[in-house]
């Protein structure tokens, strides 16, 4: 029986020559962004929305907590855009459903502010999945100020009109 032939020596070097022409950060996967978000223990929707960040190539670690009020008050959360669980990912505070796309705009573009925000508990947003989707807004929120990042339908960005 006779043995299978290896690599040609032509093709490993065309390997080796494309591996260092990407260069040593793009010749290997990026890391995942790690995310650790605090939630009640019993909350189904909170482990939806870990789920989707999950299902989106994020590192996700949960802390099941009763005490969530001190978490968004150190995170320095506004009561008005409070929600039902509160992470972190590099540096950035995310409070409620927000859609993984809004997260992974967040950390390319890297805007001034706390974090971003979905108040409530916005039918169809990841984790609140079921019934007819509303178009709710996502928040990036600073000490004082705070803009619309984006508008979303479930899990999308949403470029129709709001009525």
């Amino acid at each position: 029986m006779a043995s299978r032939p290896g690599p040609s020596r032509r093709n490993v070097l065309y390997f080796i020559g494309s591996a260092a022409a990407l260069g040593p950060g793009q010749a290997r996967a990026e890391a995942a962004p790690a995310v650790k978000v605090w939630k009640d223990p019993g909350c189904g929707c909170c482990s939806g929305w870990v789920e989707h960040l999950s299902r989106s190539g994020f590192a996700v670690a949960s802390v099941d907590t009763s005490d969530l009020a001190s978490i968004k008050a150190e995170a320095g959360i506004p009561a008005d855009l409070a929600a039902c669980h509160t992470a972190r990912v590099e540096g950035y505070v995310l409070e409620g459903h927000v859609p993984a796309a809004a997260i992974r705009r967040l950390l390319k573009e890297r805007p001034e502010g706390i974090g971003l925000a979905v108040p409530g508990m916005p039918i169809g947003s990841p984790g609140m999945e079921g019934g007819s989707p509303d178009v709710y807004a996502v928040i990036l929120f600073g000490k004082a100020d705070r803009l619309v990042y984006g508008r979303f339908i479930g899990a999308e960005p949403f470029t129709g009109n709001v009525r």
